[in-house]
């Protein structure tokens, strides 16, 4: 048997938006009612931590309470053609409960928080993280999000994962947000791209790219299909 083409996949919050979690690029920057820079960055935890917390404690509750879409299992299935790696900017974990093996999270997890000096005490949460929740520092327990204006350091261990991809796979995401958008300029130029969203964000710049406009749960079907088709012919 051939050895697997490597696949590498890049999701967005489009892939989740059909498991009920909501999206703050549909709706003016707003999320769940909350300016971003309220409940998002480094600055509106110095300013509300409280607020910060409650924000997140929803999210949680609300990943805690999802399901993986068809979208999810879907990519999950692949793993018997290709070796699939999936880098995520999403905080859940749907891709994982899904049943896929290489995940990826550039932006943090929902169920995991750290303390607020260093990021490298890290802890599985489940339930809420509360005003007064210490780590092993005495600092105060935070979520373990990338917020905005914060460095994302997953982005260097990416790089060298989406360079060796034989196809390259964006779903659900706008590629406006970056570090993560530039991911995309390390596929090699000449292997097959394929983008899968409701709306095709701008990707003429790329070379051999293939554009499915179609919600993540419909795209990725007709994505496998022509992977199957074409890939392993």
């Amino acid at each position: 048997m051939s050895k697997q083409k490597k696949l590498v996949v890049l999701t967005g919050a489009g892939i989740s938006a059909e498991s009920g979690l909501k999206t703050f690029r549909d709706s003016d920057g707003l999320w769940e009612g909350h300016d971003i820079h309220e409940v998002a960055t480094p600055e509106a935890w110095a300013r509300n931590p409280q607020l910060v917390l409650d924000f997140y404690n929803m999210r949680r509750s609300n990943v805690r309470d999802a399901t993986p879409n068809a979208a999810h299992t879907e990519l999950a299935s692949l793993e018997e053609y290709f070796d699939v790696s999936i880098i995520t900017q999403n905080i859940d974990d749907l891709h994982e409960r899904a049943g896929s093996s290489k995940v990826y999270h550039l932006h943090g997890e929902i169920f995991k928080m750290r303390s607020e000096y260093s990021e490298n005490l890290i802890y599985p949460i489940k339930d809420d993280i509360k005003m007064g929740d210490t780590a092993e520092d005495g600092a105060q327990l935070r979520p373990h999000i990338v917020w905005f204006g914060e460095p994302v350091p997953m982005i260097e261990q990416m790089i060298p994962i989406v360079a060796q991809s034989d196809i390259f796979v964006v779903i659900g995401t706008s590629l406006v947000v970056y570090p993560a958008a530039g991911l995309v300029d390390y596929a090699h130029t000449t292997i097959p791209k394929y983008v899968v969203d409701k709306v095709i964000p701008p990707v003429s710049r790329y070379n051999n790219v293939t554009a499915i406009e179609l919600p993540a749960t419909k795209g990725i079907t007709e994505l496998k299909r022509v992977l199957l088709e074409q890939e392993l012919a």
